[in-house]
């Protein structure tokens, strides 16, 4: 296991550089960057990837407080507030941070590095972060298998529907099995349904692993993950692989979960190694987002007319020119195994 990776959110420089020199000497522990506010440190955080944060309050453009806030229901890490703000510690702590470090007074910054080294080894062993009134599991540091796995790990299928899809689903998992790549699904299913409906597709489909998507978790080989009726799903990658978000928020294309915010995630993170499938449904939700996993070099498929219960979706994103193969529905899962097994050609 390599050094913990940890990036200092500071807009002063000369504080930034002091707590560099601290985590840079401690054993176990290294800065991968210093961003000056907010806004650089969530651009260095979806390239990074670090596994722990120092975060200032007062700082230009969103305070550190609003950022927590934001931050750990998407990317669970532990994060060591700094900040010479006293009063607002309560308020950090409550917005998910780990810990709590008062900035050091003149004379006494000998002191404040022997607290932040133990700041810093103690978040090592922090698994649960609470923010506003959830629990949200830290995110694990990826060791060499799991780097090597995720190298090995490089397709994944999203798949998208409405209206007649939960019906049409099955016909394409029959085609898959432990080693296919995982399946991340977004159809148009109401609070608490989608549970049930898991179950039930797992019960099915025994040779899969089918659940219910849930925060941060790592997708693998042999396993469909199902949107959860009320969030949005996302999809992400690092070292250790591909993982999904599940967040509240509006209605995107009319649906929340959307199509369009789980297609537009895949073609960011997967690109050409993505494989998008629009099936039956109501609307255009799903167009645009196929669109641009066509355009990042995805293969897409659209479901056909003749056997769609609803030809809206697949054919708005026909019309976009955003659609690869349309095929009859007993045909997607067959041209998936097939293009596959030829390498993705």
């Amino acid at each position: 296991m390599g050094d913990v990776r940890v990036l200092i959110a500071d807009d002063s420089i000369l504080f930034s550089r002091f707590l560099k020199s601290v985590v840079d000497n401690t054993e176990g522990f290294t800065v991968c960057a210093c961003s000056a506010n907010v806004f650089e440190a969530r651009d260095e955080i979806e390239k990074l990837k670090p596994d722990m944060l120092i975060l200032d309050i007062e700082m230009p453009k969103m305070n550190g407080i609003a950022f927590l806030r934001q931050l750990i229901p998407q990317y669970t890490v532990p994060v060591i507030v700094c900040s010479s703000r006293r009063d607002l510690v309560m308020q950090a702590m409550q917005a998910g941070a780990a810990d709590y470090l008062p900035k050091p007074e003149e004379g006494k910054y000998e002191e404040f590095k022997l607290n932040l080294v133990k700041a810093l080894r103690a978040a090592t062993n922090v698994k649960r972060v609470k923010s506003g009134c959830k629990f949200y599991n830290v995110r694990q540091t990826a060791s060499v298998d799991d780097t090597a796995a995720a190298h090995e790990q490089r397709r994944i299928i999203a798949i998208g529907g409405s209206a007649g899809s939960t019906e049409a689903l099955p016909d394409i998992l029959q085609c898959f099995d432990k080693n296919t790549p995982p399946v991340g699904v977004v159809l148009h299913m109401p609070e608490g349904y989608t549970s049930l409906y898991a179950k039930r597709m797992n019960s099915k489909f025994p040779e899969l692993e089918i659940v219910e998507a849930s925060q941060g978790l790592y997708l693998k080989n042999g396993m469909v993950v199902i949107a959860q009726g009320d969030k949005h799903m996302r999809l992400f990658k690092d070292s250790k692989g591909y993982f999904v978000t599940c967040e509240e928020g509006p209605k995107v294309s009319g649906h929340c979960p959307s199509v369009d915010v789980f297609f537009e995630s895949a073609a960011y993170c997967a690109e050409k190694d993505a494989i998008g499938v629009i099936l039956t449904g109501m609307g255009k939700d799903g167009a645009r987002g196929l669109s641009q996993m066509h355009h990042a070099g995805a293969f897409t498929i659209g479901q056909s007319e003749k056997t769609s219960a609803v030809y809206g979706m697949p054919k708005a994103a026909f019309e976009l020119g955003a659609v690869t193969k349309q095929c009859d529905l007993d045909r997607i899962g067959v041209v998936i195994r097939e293009y596959l097994s030829k390498g993705g050609k």
